[in-house]
């Protein structure tokens, strides 16, 4: 389970305001990437909240909402958001999206930082000390909560898109490659939301031929 160590280690070594930083989509054949960015004040943040934050993989969807609206009512909560675009995906690669969807996000947050604590191996260009974490998200409750707040965050963008293109269930998958997807994506084609980069897109579109 997550808990405070890196940020209470960072905190002796007079680093005071960490966040956590994470992202959700890297992986899907539609839709943004989405990081976030999360400051815990854990003298003030309701402890209920805090022993309910987790690696946001190992949270139903509910849960998920539950604890991003929590986390949006306190006072002791900063929460930034950054996304990077299809077409930025397709021009950066989705590495190079990602890290501009972090720092974003930091930007987001309106305040300096003294520590970024970033989830996986990566570090994005940020103007304060990074340390990334591989498995942060399960690891530091800061990266958890960041975990979460994307995670919510892409999901709802997800949701909104599927209204605007039915049929490929990205209310449901989020766009990820499941066979509902995969079939709709031979019945009823590419969209502008689709990662033209992404292999199974580029076969959809038969560039894989050329």
């Amino acid at each position: 389970m997550p808990d405070f160590s890196l940020e209470s280690r960072a905190a002796r070594a007079g680093r005071t305001v960490v966040a956590g930083i994470d992202e959700a989509g890297r992986g899907p054949w539609a839709g943004p990437v989405v990081a976030a960015a999360v400051v815990l004040d854990v003298a003030t943040v309701a402890s209920d909240l805090l022993d309910g934050l987790d690696d946001s993989k190992r949270l139903s969807a509910a849960r998920r909402e539950t604890l991003f609206a929590a986390m949006r009512r306190e006072a002791g909560v900063a929460i930034g958001i950054g996304r990077a675009t299809v077409a930025e995906i397709g021009r950066l690669n989705i590495l190079g999206a990602t890290l501009a969807a972090m720092t974003r996000a930091v930007a987001d947050l309106g305040s300096p930082l003294d520590l970024a604590l970033v989830d996986g191996k990566q570090a994005p260009a940020l103007p304060c000390a990074v340390e990334c974490v591989v498995g942060g998200d399960g690891r530091s409750l800061s990266i958890a909560a960041a975990s979460i707040a994307a995670k919510v965050t892409r999901d709802r963008i997800m949701a909104g898109l599927a209204q605007e293109h039915p049929g490929y269930g990205w209310e449901r998958n989020a766009g990820y490659g499941t066979a509902e997807h995969r079939d709709a994506l031979e019945r009823l084609g590419v969209t502008p939301h689709h990662r033209r980069g992404f292999k199974p897109i580029i076969k959809i579109l038969g560039l894989d031929s050329r």
